[in-house]
């Protein structure tokens, strides 16, 4: 049995932190519905085992008698929608995802496969070309395109919805953030600015879809050259696509400087040309939604257990601050 294997725990920076792992009868209850689903589909766990906790997630990988590992994973309630956003992906748009084995939506509980190597880990040991990165982004960026249809069917499996009209709101409701008084007052004198950039950029038409929020080189799967498998949704909104561009091509430009910038928007938008758009409109998109990504993401912060102690709180309440900080920036392409 599960409960019977060795494991090391894994609790990185928030060794304080309480998640369900720590109650007997959910631990319990979350191994037997594991193995019983592994059971089903006629997979059997054998040796070592690993338990990674932390206050937005408990996820267990398991070694598989003559196959790969497998990942189970839970999401507190404000990402319990994770389960089952991952299984609609997978058959929305086959390929850019991992299918899960099995999903319970009621408790927020995924078992999911490997999916090969994490694109942090290609890029540690190997030279990544421009031309990578751009292929990361077109294919992202075909993904979201493929995908407008369903925000509305997104929306309904939990997603959070942050349209563009809406973001001013975010910013006033994130006043009360860990943040200098300087700075407090730049972003306060920002908002009217901040209104008229949603206003503009809600005018040119582009239709919300999934953002996930947080696309960086350890979100992504490279299980073979020019080919990515996006994860870990627990962050995504439903919102202007074109916000998530900023993280991945951050990460982008720590590796080739940011002359490659212009590269990547080009290429994330290539699915996106048309429809009577553009392309100077859709770069001037792409740097209004490159500023106001910061609101999308410090608004996701903060989908932790309950039980999360105190100092995790602190911690991703000062990283909402940070986000928010990058309102005062100007976009660098």
């Amino acid at each position: 049995m599960l409960s019977d294997a060795p494991v090391t725990v894994d609790r990185g920076r928030y060794q304080d932190t309480v998640t369900p792992w720590e109650e007997p009868a959910w631990r319990t209850e979350a191994l037997g519905w594991t193995e019983a689903r592994l059971t089903a589909r006629g997979l059997r766990p054998t040796g070592h085992w690993r338990a990674r906790l932390r206050p937005w997630s408990v996820l267990l990988r398991l070694s598989i008698e003559g196959g790969d590992a497998v990942w189970f994973k839970a999401n507190p309630p404000a990402s319990a929608f994770e389960g089952a956003l991952t299984a609609a992906l997978a058959r929305w748009v086959p390929g850019n995802v991992l299918e899960p084995l099995a999903v319970d939506t009621g408790r927020g509980w995924s078992l999911l496969p490997d999916g090969g190597p994490l694109f942090r880990d290609v890029l540690a040991r190997e030279t990544v070309t421009p031309g990578a990165w751009e292929g990361l982004l077109r294919q992202y960026g075909a993904m979201q395109h493929a995908l407008t249809p369903h925000a509305g069917e997104i929306e309904r499996l939990g997603v959070p919805a942050v349209p563009t009209d809406a973001l001013p709101g975010v910013l006033d409701r994130l006043d009360e953030t860990p943040l200098p008084s300087r700075d407090r007052a730049a972003l306060r004198e920002l908002r009217p600015r901040l209104r008229d950039w949603c206003a503009e950029l809600a005018a040119l038409g582009v239709p919300d879809s999934l953002d996930h929020a947080d696309l960086h080189d350890g979100q992504l799967f490279r299980p073979a050259p020019g080919r990515f498998t996006f994860f870990d949704w627990g962050d995504a909104v439903v919102a202007h696509p074109f916000a998530s561009l900023a993280v991945p091509a951050r990460r982008a430009a720590e590796h080739h400087g940011t002359r490659i910038l212009p590269r990547l928007r080009d290429a994330y938008l290539e699915p996106w040309t048309g429809a009577g758009r553009t392309p100077a409109q859709l770069r001037r998109a792409v740097r209004l939604a490159w500023r106001l990504s910061a609101l999308n993401r410090a608004a996701a912060y903060g989908r932790l257990f309950p039980t999360a102690s105190g100092g995790a709180a602190a911690a991703t309440a000062a990283a909402g601050a940070r986000c928010l900080l990058e309102l005062l920036d100007e976009p660098p392409l």
